[in-house]
């Protein structure tokens, strides 16, 4: 890797205008020490920084870019979007054209709302819960992530389902006293949480796959026992599917766990690389929204043409084929690391759920909540992620953190991969 002067020049720039240097925090590679990466432009399976290195791309924009940075049909339809103007501020055919389609990839959504991220989706999806039911909680899961919200920005207390307390300076005790705070793949704590609140909670709202503690599946079983806590206690199941919708499966983690929500949280994938994001469900629940009902939520942007084109042209190429490649592509790959973790007899685990992965530093046999997450090594883990920075290999800057392979990553990139990974792993 050639010299990166440019990216330390850039951060010391940044850090007199952009606190940290960043517009969102785990970019400051914080978590994994260095200097991060500022990207001058990405194709395919690529980035490229200010000095022309390339690194193959793990984190794809977070997701999103599951066909590759910079696909020909996308570009296109964003450049011809853009011809007829960036924003309207007024409905499009195009806006119902995209409703249709995420209709059609996900049959729990009868109908629909577009926004501008998945902070806003998951937000009002919360909104429309507590409209709907006429209750104040919410369970969430410890370490799912569902945006910076106030009342999501909480942590568990001292019992498994007790309120949550604030997470973040400049949030009121208030904006997270309705929020129950209960450990992933723990049924018997969703159901505390039900009889410690009767007739209180809302909504429960997880990720069907974490994937903002690194990569970890839900237990066989936990999601239709979880679909079942919520119809006997008359609450609504929220998945945000914002990392896992049209990534684990075409129809998202609903379709490959063959669970229902009563409302869904989308983002990444279904908004093609743009700021698009959209939240929907049951045509009852979604009712309540104005004009039709007492819910207000609203959004300027919302349904932004030119977002809008980038999506509907990456949806096309979401097929069977491109699922099949991917998924063998990260399964290998999954493979190759557990290999050479064996080989060193260094402690470890990766994690896989289709294209999304996780190389865990652990003592332990799996990771299956935020407490197994925590206790992996992550000085291990920064010292990984730089020597693979080093060798080209642009993985996510933090243990907890997801990776995604997109439809450019092939052979070559395997091989780099593999070939870093046995040099870095000590």
């Amino acid at each position: 890797m050639s010299d990166r002067t440019a990216d330390r020049e850039l951060l010391d720039r940044a850090q007199r205008r952009i606190p940290g240097g960043v517009n969102s925090p785990v970019r400051a590679f914080r978590a994994v020490g260095g200097v991060p990466v500022f990207v001058d432009r990405a194709e395919g399976a690529y980035l490229y920084d200010r000095a022309g290195n390339a690194y193959v791309d793990f984190v794809g924009s977070w997701g999103p870019m599951i066909l590759g940075h910079a696909h020909p049909d996308v570009v296109a339809a964003i450049c011809a979007a853009a011809a007829r103007g960036t924003s309207y501020g007024a409905p499009t055919e195009q806006e119902i054209r995209y409703a249709e389609t995420i209709g059609e990839l996900y049959p729990s959504i009868e109908m629909m709302r577009a926004c501008s991220s998945g902070t806003e989706a998951a937000m009002s999806a919360a909104r429309v819960a507590r409209g709907f039911t006429k209750r104040d909680g919410i369970i969430k899961i410890e370490g799912c992530y569902h945006g910076h919200a106030d009342f999501f920005l909480v942590k568990a207390g001292s019992g498994l389902a007790t309120f949550g307390a604030p997470d973040s300076a400049g949030v009121p005790k208030g904006a997270a006293q309705d929020t129950i705070v209960v450990p992933f793949n723990d049924v018997s704590a969703i159901e505390a949480a039900f009889e410690a609140h009767p007739n209180g909670v809302a909504a429960i709202i997880l990720e069907p796959v974490v994937g903002n503690m690194g990569c970890v599946p839900p237990d066989p079983h936990y999601l239709e026992r979880v679909r079942a806590i919520c119809d006997r206690h008359g609450a609504l199941l929220i998945l945000d599917e914002v990392m896992t919708g049209s990534r684990v499966a075409r129809g998202g983690a609903q379709q490959l766990f063959n669970v229902k929500p009563d409302l869904t949280v989308l983002g990444k994938v279904i908004g093609g690389g743009m700021p698009l994001a959209a939240y929907g469900g049951r045509r009852d629940v979604m009712s309540v929204i104005a004009p039709l009902g007492a819910v207000y939520q609203a959004g300027t942007l919302s349904g932004n043409p030119v977002a809008v084109a980038a999506a509907l042209a990456t949806i096309k190429h979401l097929t069977d084929d491109l699922y099949r490649r991917i998924d063998k592509w990260t399964a290998d790959l999954q493979q190759g690391l557990s290999s050479i973790l064996h080989e060193k007899g260094v402690p470890g685990v990766v994690q896989r759920v289709g294209s999304m992965f996780t190389l865990f530093f652990t003592e332990a046999a799996a990771v299956r909540s935020w407490d197994d997450a925590k206790g992996c090594d992550t000085a291990r883990f920064g010292r990984f992620h730089a020597a693979m920075l080093a060798k080209g290999v642009y993985l996510p800057p933090s243990q907890f953190e997801a990776a995604f392979v997109s439809g450019a990553h092939g052979p070559s990139e395997l091989d780099q991969t593999l070939t870093a990974a046995r040099s870095a792993i000590e």
